[in-house]
């Protein structure tokens, strides 16, 4: 069985880098990573980059300090394929720029190439991302090309669609970990290609537990909520009906014509902070596995435990300022909100072949087909999911005007969005001392 295929979107702050390192961490059997697409969010596209960056020179130099001290190298995917990286959008498609850098730092990864500048590469790359500057620059100037990634100048959103149209259809699922912003991008310029697409798995949104930064609203949808509310609405039967309101007078192409087939809905399954939250990552889960490397000599477990020390930092100088109180297991501890998405795409429907030595037990829960809408401007409510709390029935097919009193078809069979939402994961125990052991190289320990 080939490898699944994956696109990453991400914006790399902290829990960012936790999830590359694991998709990346896979064997060639279990996942391909094609393209690794930076956006805004945590911070800025920029800082996205250089982070991104850091973290491939690290693992060169983690897998060469593997091979001198007798260990297996890992990230065998990463070692098979090495993924496209390119770079995306600067700020949302309508509406204020939010970043997080109050949480993950100005640098997205608590200074770290401030306290650890020997794991940050020379800046002699930043052209490689830039078409203009190679024009500059000359054709024919000599540049040093990474050996376990391909840097691209074409904006991510144009990677997403170079990658769909190679690719077979169906074969390849996006991984949102950030603002879906050159996701939305993507689809705008060639619908019909996004739509080649397997599915979009999406971290974002909460439903019933409260925002990160606003009491309703999740960071990621908040960062850009025309952009999640455009692609949730693929995946209605009627995408027009759920389509926010926008200053751009956007609209969908129109509809394939007979004898044409219709156009496929989307696939989309959503991770919310309702499961996430409490994926929780202890600094004592992470030290008792990389501190002993970290000594040893470990580049990778000494870049990271750099910037995981400033985030625990950051949490409690946090938790201070809010005016202390009692503290929640998640005041203390790091939320695995991206990591448990990439294991998701691991595990679930089916898992990947020969896999994943002692993972947590258990199974994952989905519930299938719910109409949840995105808030795209509201004063109070941006980037809020709602969806229908009322006990109502839902109208037949042969109903075609619907229930009665209800406004905005809630209750139309062929209105409104489906989405398919995680509610329970294998177990919330054991998974991040697991993630731990796998990046770092201890599985088989």
């Amino acid at each position: 069985m080939p490898p699944k295929k994956v696109i990453i979107d991400t914006d790399p702050g902290c829990d960012d880098i936790l999830a590359l390192l694991l998709a990346l961490s896979s064997s060639a059997d279990e996942l391909q990573v094609l393209l690794v697409s930076l956006t805004f969010g945590n911070i800025d596209v920029q800082n996205a980059l250089r982070n991104t960056v850091a973290m491939f020179y690290v693992l060169e130099l983690e897998r060469k300090w593997r091979i001198e001290n007798g260990r297996k190298p890992g990230f065998e995917s990463l070692a098979k394929y090495p993924p496209v990286v390119a770079v995306g959008a600067k700020e949302p498609l309508e509406g204020e720029k939010l970043m997080a850098d109050y949480f993950h730092g100005i640098d997205g990864l608590g200074g770290v190439h401030t306290t650890a500048p020997h794991f940050s590469p020379r800046e002699t790359w930043s052209h490689l991302f830039d078409r203009n500057a190679q024009l500059e620059a000359g054709e024919t100037a000599q540049h040093r090309m990474p050996e376990n990634f391909h840097p691209s100048n074409a904006p991510a959103h144009k990677e997403i669609l170079r990658i769909l149209r190679e690719e077979e259809p169906g074969t390849v699922t996006i991984i949102a970990l950030g603002p879906m912003t050159n996701i939305a991008l993507a689809a705008e310029e060639d619908l019909d290609t996004f739509l080649r697409a397997k599915s979009v798995l999406v971290m974002g949104g909460t439903l019933y537990i409260e925002g990160n930064v606003t009491p309703v609203s999740e960071f990621n949808h908040y960062a850009c909520p025309f952009s999640a509310a455009r692609i949730y609405s693929l995946t209605s039967p009627t995408p027009q009906h759920t389509l926010p309101p926008s200053r751009t007078s956007y609209t969908l192409p129109p509809p394939p014509q007979p004898p044409a087939p219709p156009r496929p809905k989307l696939n989309l399954t959503l991770i919310p902070l309702d499961i996430t939250t409490m994926h929780l990552l202890s600094a004592d889960t992470f030290s008792s596995t990389t501190a002993p490397l970290a000594a040893a000599g470990s580049p990778l477990a000494q870049w990271c435990g750099y910037f995981l020390t400033a985030v625990f930092n950051k949490m409690e100088d946090l938790h201070v300022a809010a005016g202390g109180g009692k503290r929640r297991p998640q005041d203390i501890h790091l939320s695995l909100h991206d990591p448990l998405t990439i294991y998701f795409i691991l595990t679930h429907d089916p898992p990947t072949p020969h896999t994943l030595p002692n993972p947590p037990t258990g199974k994952w829960k989905v519930q299938k087909g719910r109409d949840i809408r995105v808030e795209a401007a509201g004063q109070w409510t941006r980037g809020m999911c709602i969806f229908d709390r009322r006990t109502r029935r839902m109208a037949e097919e042969w109903e075609e005007e619907g229930v009665v009193g209800d406004v905005d078809g809630w209750l139309h069979p062929k209105l409104g969005n489906r989405i398919d939402v995680v509610v329970g994961s294998p177990g919330e125990e054991g998974f991040a001392g697991w993630m731990v052991r796998r990046i770092f190289g201890k599985v088989d320990e």
